[in-house]
């Protein structure tokens, strides 16, 4: 007997109905809606009457499902009602505490999805695709935006490569990256964000600084320095490849002459965020890892900075003036931003707002001076 292969596709439609006519944990599938009917009125055409379809239609259905779950649904006999076989009957018992145990969730997104839809009934709203590495801060600047200025930030979390590569294929209209303060012209991050990156075409906008350095669990000791890793006593946790936090990491490890197949953990304990590496460090997953204070704090670890690094929003030329990067602007250069990010251990404003020059703030690029 072969096994057949069931899938789960999840998906919603819009209807002209008032939104009162579902509620709660409702999902409408057509399986249980006519397994239900079938229950409660023991034929196919009373059912099919229930349902307002015809009778071929409930059929033909009925006949379908039982093709895709390769069992029979109904059990039929001569002058007595339709009755639901065992496997329709646990199939039901079991979509009924699914039901109960959604309901807070399908209640949530139903409610969601009517205030986005809500939204886009609105003409004044603005709407700005940012792909942006991974942040604590940036969340916040996407909920003020919402708040005070009718600008709804789509906001995605990529790696800072990956969201400069984004902006440049036309997938989002602003990515945000992170460079360390002191990067030089030949670190590894120079290396990685100068192809990305080209003065006339982009416009670096500040936005904010950070703090990042050593996670740790309390209590227990750290490496006194990142070369120490190569002993093998720590278990490390790193970011996943072309991540910001990933580039910094190399570039220490660069600087300590320590390639990363050397450091326990490294190639094989990767996390996509400042928050999963500090969980995984307080679960015991790992021992260490470098990413910023706000996580550490937020999860009771230690901390011990490394590197201050300047957080960047970069859009394309064309599109500095247009109202939802102006709206943008202004947001960071408010009070309210620069308090958000007071609340952040390890956080501040840098010049935020201010449209800022390639060559000069990131000083990667070097021009050969003009003949006289």
């Amino acid at each position: 007997m072969s096994t057949v292969r069931r899938g789960i596709h999840l998906r919603y439609t819009f209807e002209s109905a008032e939104p009162a006519d579902q509620r709660g944990a409702e999902i409408e599938n057509p399986l249980f809606d006519l397994l239900s009917a079938l229950e409660a009125h023991g034929s196919i055409s009373a059912a099919a009457r229930a349902q307002q379809v015809s009778y071929r239609h409930a059929w033909s259905s009925l006949k379908h499902w039982e093709e895709i779950l390769g069992a029979p649904l109904v059990q039929w006999e001569q002058g007595r009602r339709a009755r639901l076989t065992p496997f329709a009957q646990r199939l039901m018992w079991a979509e009924r505490q699914a039901r109960v145990r959604m309901t807070p969730h399908v209640e949530a997104l139903r409610a969601e999805l009517a205030r986005v839809f809500a939204l886009a009934d609105d003409a004044t709203l603005q709407v700005l695709e940012i792909f942006a590495s991974h942040d604590l801060g940036l969340p916040k600047l996407q909920t003020l935006a919402e708040e005070c200025d009718g600008l709804h930030i789509g906001l995605r979390f990529a790696g800072s490569q990956e969201a400069l590569r984004a902006l440049n294929d036309g997938r989002c209209r602003v990515a945000g990256f992170h460079v360390a303060q002191d990067a030089s012209s030949d670190s590894v991050m120079a290396r990685a964000f100068k192809p990305l990156l080209q003065p006339g075409t982009h416009k670096l906008i500040g936005s904010h600084w950070r703090r990042q350095g050593w996670l740790w669990r309390q209590g227990e000791t750290r490496p006194d320095s990142i070369a120490a890793l190569r002993t093998g006593r720590w278990r490390f946790v790193s970011r996943q490849p072309e991540s910001g936090t990933r580039l910094l990491t190399d570039h220490l490890l660069e600087q300590a002459n320590l390639r990363p197949g050397k450091v326990p953990g490294y190639t094989t304990c990767i996390e996509n965020t400042h928050v999963a590496v500090a969980a995984a460090i307080a679960s015991g997953a790992a021992d260490v890892g470098i990413g910023i204070e706000a996580a550490a704090v937020e999860a009771g670890l230690s901390f011990s900075p490394l590197v201050d690094e300047n957080y960047f929003l970069v859009c394309l030329k064309e599109d500095l003036e247009t109202p939802p990067l102006r709206a943008l602007r202004e947001r960071l250069a408010s009070p309210a931003w620069a308090e958000a990010l007071a609340r952040l251990p390890g956080y501040g404003p840098a010049r935020s707002g201010k449209v800022l020059s390639l060559t000069r703030t990131l000083p990667w690029w070097h021009f050969a001076k003009p003949k006289h």
